[in-house]
Order: C-alpha cells, then sequence, then structure tokens
C-alpha cells in the first residue's frame, strides 16, 4: 500500500526555489513527526528537515535556512520549500514518518526529482 505520494519537483534554473508536497497516509501523518530527506547522486538518503505534530521545525544547518518545512494537517500533506537552489541540490527527495533520532519509520515512497541547472 502507497504510504508517501511526493510531487513537486522539475528542472529549476539555479537560484531558483521548488516546493515540494508529500501527501501520507493519514494513520501516519497525524501521529508522526514528518521529514524530508533527499538523495544526491549516489549517495546515502540524508535528513533535510523534520517536522513535529505540533508544528516545530527544525532544517538542516548546513542548508543555511535555505529551506522551510510546513504541515497541513488537514490533508495529511507535508511541504518543503527550497530557495537558492545551486546544482548541489540536484537529487531525489522523499517523505517519510521520522524517529526521534531522525530514521526513517516506514517504506519509501517514489520520491520526485529535482534537477538544478546551472
Amino acid at each position: 500500500q502507497v504510504q508517501f505520494v511526493e510531487s513537486g519537483g522539475g528542472i529549476v534554473q539555479a537560484g531558483g526555489s521548488v516546493r515540494l508536497s508529500c501527501a501520507a497516509s493519514q494513520s501516519i501523518f497525524s501521529r508522526n513527526t514528518m521529514g524530508w530527506y533527499r538523495q544526491r547522486s549516489e549517495n546515502r538518503r540524508e535528513l533535510v528537515a523534520t517536522i513535529d505534530t505540533d508544528g516545530t521545525a527544525k532544517g538542516d544547518v548546513a542548508l543555511k535556512g535555505r529551506v522551510t518545512i510546513s504541515r497541513d494537517n488537514d490533508k495529511n500533506t507535508v511541504y518543503l520549500q527550497m530557495t537558492g537552489l545551486n546544482t548541489e541540490d540536484t537529487g531525489i527527495y522523499y517523505c517519510n514518518s521520522v524517529d526521534n533520532m531522525g530514521f526513517p519509520l516506514h517504506d519509501w515512497g517514489q520520491g520526485t526529482q529535482v534537477t538544478v541547472s546551472s
């Protein structure tokens, strides 16, 4: 059964922005911290940002405030806004529910590809 459906990726010019969406199963979304991960090239997936059920958001400090994570509890959807994109942001972006150590709790969805062109 599909639990996460990511969308919103595409080809973006360097310096541009993108807003990604992830629709999650209600049973997962309502009870869990949600997170966005990305996989760049052949590297392992890395956690980009998380948001708790109460809306407390945390982002990877290495991204220097370029990411904003938000959630719509009525739509069971989590969003990731990224600005100031550069080619190093190219990758596949995934969402998942997250434990308190930042590890994913469920199987992955298909992800959404973001390609930043220079």
